[in-house]
């Protein structure tokens, strides 16, 4: 299975409450905080939804 490395580039202060919510939801605590998970449907629409606030890359 592919991997996906998730890094937090924005902080998700004055955002929508879902958006702090999901970055929390996929392990992202701080800006420049890098998570690893696996390339799954339910990951991908996490990062849609952040997708302003992190940065991806497959590894």
């Amino acid at each position: 299975m592919a991997k996906l490395e998730i890094t937090q580039i924005k902080s998700s202060i004055g955002r929508k409450s879902n958006q702090g919510e999901t970055l929390r939801s996929l392990g992202l605590k701080r800006i420049g905080h890098t998570v690893t998970k696996g390339d799954r449907p339910e990951f991908r629409g996490m990062i849609d939804t952040v997708s302003h606030l992190v940065s991806v890359k497959e590894v």
